[in-house]
């Protein structure tokens, strides 16, 4: 990418702005990717996008904790069931 053009542009509305779709689509951002942003020392911004985790706990959604558990009798020191 060219740093001396203008790929897209977007409004501010509030403290927040949107990522035009061109953009989103170009870099591959995603629902929950996050983005780091940099101010350089000649005033421009570089933007990094940091994806969102994905794997075995990605979907995870807790315990409801419908039994009562007692960490200290139930398991030993590396959490291993007794």
């Amino acid at each position: 990418m060219s740093s001396d053009r203008t790929d897209a542009e977007s409004k501010v509305s509030g403290n927040q702005a949107n990522i035009p779709a061109k953009i989103r689509r170009e870099l591959g951002i995603d629902d929950g990717d996050q983005l780091r942003w940099h101010v350089e020392d000649d005033g421009s911004v570089r933007v990094r996008v940091v994806r969102q985790e994905t794997g075995t706990f990605a979907e995870f959604e807790g315990y409801e904790g419908a039994e009562a558990t007692d960490v200290t009798a139930d398991h030993d020191a590396w959490g291993v069931d007794e």
